[in-house]
């Protein structure tokens, strides 16, 4: 029987043999492949210990199975080959998992890469205590969506702090609900800058520079996607903003909830505006050495088509935070439809054209993972309970080189409704691990489909679950932060610790070096590390 073609055979038909791969890995682990290159202590405030640390007996949930659809999934031959030629495009699907730069280390955007694989770098904490806590009020501030004004406090979905290396010491980055971006050492959680003010919550994650440019990008619900530039005196300064009027048509509202990625000067995003975005930046620094960008909008379009209203109407914003591989940017929306847009000659001038189109049935707020075959993971809501939702499912492998029948396979999450999937999935070895609405973490087989091992933890999981040293970290919704041991892919993890921070875990953890840091819904920040 002929196996089908896996995409990365259709990206890279240069490509002898996984044993190439491996050998480039080995070789070029730590390079560059990217085209371009509540009474809790206040800020400065050491403590050592906050919050309820439990280390539980050594047991584990017991496995279970579930159904699935499946297809055949290709696996390349080996051969003696040991080298392979440079990738020649915009992001080497092999670097999968890997550092986004190797100009910059940190996490530098939500799941830390182009194709939202990277998860961090240890040592994991293995006795938790909170070192420090931000700031030493909750982060609250009102809102209005559709008419509806509620008090928002800390950070929520996605949230996830960026955490980097500048200046001889380790920087931590977010925005929160109090209308802010907080730039914080992360030895003592003291301000390194005055908090950046915005007009309204921010509820996405930030994006800093990749090539080591002083800059950090970031959303907020008032309208406007901006540039900071982070190398002024005590400050964060505005050196542009894009607001989501500046194109036509839009639909839906003016968020920016996705994370930016930045590739060769250009940068990539998705509004809630239901448009897709590519800016040059023109990245620069001025006569004394302060870095300026003159960004032009070279490139939008409606994320959405009549096939797409038709089926659900105007709700179609683009949430979830773009991801590429290959020459091919992929998103997708609250309307269901998961696109791809081939940008192989952007920078030649060449228009970015559409080349995939799949239609979940349902909100994509989770951000698309690719793997290093380039086959699509993709997490869906399931909110409207349409017919098309129930034959699809709500964890979905696609295969993007089948653009007419790209369904891997796909597994169902319909025991409430809403449920599904709002955290973005995990990859690790051979598995895909969901956290679900409904409070269960499932670790899939990402060759068949099949449900290995679940667990529950109290929902609803929002947060995007983070591996490090075969480590996982989830957080749940009563404020417990969980580590468990993945030691046995087949086997359902074993917890190691878990720590009460309080309040809703949303937020995206970090783990960067021996600390973990997160935000809650309880109004306040956190770096979680070692006692001592």
């Amino acid at each position: 029987m002929t196996e089908p073609e896996t995409p990365q055979k259709r990206l890279l038909p240069w490509l002898l043999s996984a044993n190439a791969v491996v050998a480039v890995l080995v070789v070029t682990a730590a390079v560059m492949l990217w085209r371009g290159d509540d009474g809790t202590p206040g800020p400065g405030t050491a403590v050592q210990s906050q919050g309820t640390t439990t280390v539980p007996p050594d047991t584990a949930p017991v496995p279970t199975s579930s159904t699935s659809t499946t297809v055949p999934v290709t696996t390349i031959a080996s051969t003696t080959t040991t080298t392979r030629p440079p990738y020649d495009g915009w992001v080497d699907p092999v670097s999968s998992g890997q550092p986004w730069s190797s100009t910059v280390e940190g996490l530098l955007t939500f799941r830390g890469n182009p194709t939202r694989t990277f998860y961090g770098e240890g040592p994991v904490p293995q006795r938790p205590v909170v070192a420090w806590s931000f700031p030493d009020h909750a982060m609250c501030s009102e809102s209005t969506a559709g008419g509806v004004t509620k008090t928002w406090c800390g950070t929520g979905w996605t949230g996830q702090p960026a955490v980097w290396e500048r200046e001889g010491r380790t920087w931590v980055a977010f925005g929160a609900y109090d209308r802010a971006v907080h730039v914080l050492d992360s030895t003592d959680g003291s301000r390194i800058k005055a908090d950046f003010p915005t007009g309204d919550i921010i509820k996405g994650s930030v994006t800093i520079d990749p090539d080591g440019y002083p800059l950090l990008y970031t959303g907020s619900r008032d309208n406007f996607f901006r540039v900071l530039a982070l190398d002024r005196e005590g400050e964060l300064v505005e050196l542009w903003r894009l607001s989501a009027s500046a194109v036509s048509p839009t639909k839906w509202n003016n968020d920016w909830d996705g994370a930016a990625l930045i590739i060769d000067d250009y940068l990539f995003e998705g509004g809630e505006n239901s448009q897709f975005h590519i800016v040059k930046l023109n990245r620069g620094y001025d006569s004394d050495g302060l870095v300026t960008v003159d960004p032009e909008l070279v490139f939008n379009a409606p994320g959405w088509d009549d096939e797409l209203i038709r089926a659900v109407g105007s709700n179609v914003s683009i949430e979830n935070s773009v991801a590429i591989s290959g020459n091919t940017v992929y998103f997708a929306n609250s309307g269901g439809l998961v696109q791809g847009w081939d940008i192989t000659n952007l920078a030649e001038g060449g228009e970015p054209t559409r080349v995939f189109r799949f239609w979940t049935g349902d909100d994509v707020d989770a951000s698309v993972v690719i793997d290093d075959e380039g086959y699509l993971y993709v997490g869906a809501e399931y909110e409207r309970g349409n017919q098309r939702s129930k034959d699809i499912g709500q964890i979905i492998k696609l295969d993007p080189s089948r653009p007419d029948d790209p369904v891997v396979w796909s597994v169902q999450d319909r025991d409430s409704r809403p449920g599904g999937i709002w955290a973005t999935p995990a990859i690790y070895r051979d598995i895909l691990i969901v956290p679900t609405d409904g409070g269960r973490v499932l670790g899939i087989d990402r060759q068949n489909g099949d449900i290995r091992w679940t667990m529950h933890l109290p929902g609803p999981l929002w947060q995007s679950p983070v591996v490090v040293d075969d480590t996982l970290i989830q957080g749940d919704c009563l404020g417990n932060l969980h580590a468990f041991r993945l030691d046995d892919t087949d086997t359902a993890p074993t917890e190691l610790w878990s720590i009460t921070l309080g309040g809703c875990i949303e937020s995206t953890p970090t783990v960067w070096r021996g600390r973990i840091y997160v935000g809650t819904r309880g109004g306040r920040f956190f770096a979680v590390g070692d006692a001592g």
